[in-house]
């Protein structure tokens, strides 16, 4: 058994601790309506957040968290404690928010049955990539979409593949595509590739994904299936590459299981099919802020803004407690 599967109880303890990050948070009235920043600012957030992620990074976290957030209106939406639960599962393998990046994704997703819009959890394939390779098991791993004209031949047996990819970026990208590749090499030179024509995985989406099948009934565009059809089927491909032919690590199996998840408060997991906000903007279409250090620094001015409050009415509370306390304490025997 490899390094990399040594994982120690105490290690998987901390990795899953996020499960149950809002089992210790009271619970109070209003709390959906406490915008964002001033909810991870409260003290009992601010400590389960830095149990998860350490106290030098919990500033960090909040303000990468706030960021993306920001970029989402629909997101707004979201109740606090499944946009927290989600963040905190992607920091836990130290993964980043940002839509930009696309290492995962922070999906509003409408509850009808609670009446509320929560946050769910979407591994995305860069992501994926790089858990893999931070493994330690994969020496080469890569997915790409082939466009119309590039496959030449494709050998399921010997697991080749031939083609000619166009030369110009800007037309490959405009091309249409006509399928999608996978492959990983291990450290020991074992390799595995597959092949998928493009109706292979439209079949894929429209029979697993209930969401799809309804954006094509409806003319809608609410999943990513339809927002991205390309990203997503990236995805699916390593997904089904790795969970058939890979080693998975413990991060690995950890964003497989999580993968498409609401968490709730008490840890439990629902896995919906993203019957996604209206006008939710997709991944790669997000904005991203024009300058990242001038949000990091007004999430910090914000959050410096809401701890002085805190601090000023803890002083203001101490104030009048001692004013209305009696001038020599024996006294109040005798009242």
């Amino acid at each position: 058994m490899g390094n990399n599967e040594r994982t120690s109880t105490k290690q998987k303890k901390e990795r899953y601790r996020f499960m149950s990050v809002n089992n210790s948070l009271t619970k109070t009235k209003g709390q959906q309506r406490l915008g964002l920043t001033a909810y991870l600012t409260q003290n009992a957030v601010r400590d389960q957040i830095n149990k998860v992620v350490g106290g030098k990074e919990g500033q960090k976290f909040i303000a990468s968290v706030v960021s993306a957030v920001q970029a989402n209106p629909q997101l707004q939406e979201c109740t606090n404690s499944s946009i927290l639960s989600a963040a905190l599962l992607g920091s836990s393998l130290n993964l980043t928010p940002s839509p930009v990046m696309g290492n995962y994704y922070l999906v509003p997703f409408r509850n009808t049955k609670a009446g509320v819009v929560e946050a769910q959890f979407q591994i995305g394939y860069r992501g994926l990539i790089q858990l893999a390779i931070r493994s330690g098991y994969y020496k080469k791993l890569n997915v790409l979409p082939i466009k119309e004209g590039e496959l030449i031949r494709f050998d399921p047996l010997e697991e080749e593949i031939e083609v000619q990819l166009i030369d110009d970026e800007d037309a490959r990208e405009k091309a249409p595509t006509i399928g999608y590749y996978a492959t990983f090499t291990y450290s020991n030179g074992f390799k595995k590739a597959i092949y998928w024509s493009k109706a292979k995985m439209q079949s894929h989406a429209e029979k697993y994904s209930q969401g799809y099948q309804r954006d094509l009934k409806n003319g809608t565009s609410f999943t990513f299936w339809s927002k991205n059809f390309d990203d997503m089927a990236c995805k699916t491909m390593l997904r089904h590459l790795i969970s058939r032919w890979g080693i998975m690590s413990t991060e690995l199996q950890t964003a497989f299981e999580n993968d498409m998840a609401v968490i709730h408060e008490d840890g439990t997991k629902s896995f919906v099919d993203t019957e996604e906000v209206p006008a939710l903007a997709a991944p790669e279409e997000a904005a991203a802020p024009a300058d990242p250090n001038a949000t990091v620094k007004r999430t910090e001015e914000i959050i410096n803004r809401a701890e002085e409050k805190i601090e000023a009415e803890k002083k203001q509370k101490a104030a009048e407690k001692k004013e209305a306390a009696p001038a020599d304490p024996s006294a109040a025997l005798f009242e």
